[in-house]
């Protein structure tokens, strides 16, 4: 039960700064979801430490990992809003946006895991 409110906690203050960072960074004249972008980058960086740091010393417990990378790497990183954008620029015909978009954010994306588990090796 303890570990369902550290997700729940975690994912709560991820979602909120998430949903900050897409108000702030999302260009709604160009509908280019910098904010969106943004977060699943940094997010995936901040799974590679986290998963990086349990795995190099054992220093985090099942807790820290249920609050840091369940609950708030995983409110923080946007998936369905990616899907969901995904969407409309095929649906704009925005060909070159959506390949842009969708293979910077898997490439970057995982780049960033790698980068954060190799940061604290």
């Amino acid at each position: 039960m303890k570990q369902i409110l550290l997700v729940f906690i975690g994912g709560g203050f991820g979602s909120v700064l998430r949903f900050l960072v897409g108000k702030f960074l999302n260009n709604t004249e160009t509908g280019i979801p910098y904010g969106t972008f943004l977060a699943n980058i940094l997010g995936s960086l901040l799974i590679g430490i986290i998963l990086g740091m349990a795995a190099k010393n054992n220093s985090l417990s099942e807790n820290h990992l249920a609050l840091l990378a369940t609950g708030f790497c995983g409110g923080f990183t946007t998936f369905s809003a990616f899907a969901y954008e995904n969407h409309v620029f095929l649906k704009s015909g925005d060909f070159m946006s959506f390949a842009m978009y969708t293979i910077a954010s898997f490439a970057l994306g995982f780049l960033a895991v790698f980068f954060g588990i190799f940061l604290v090796k």
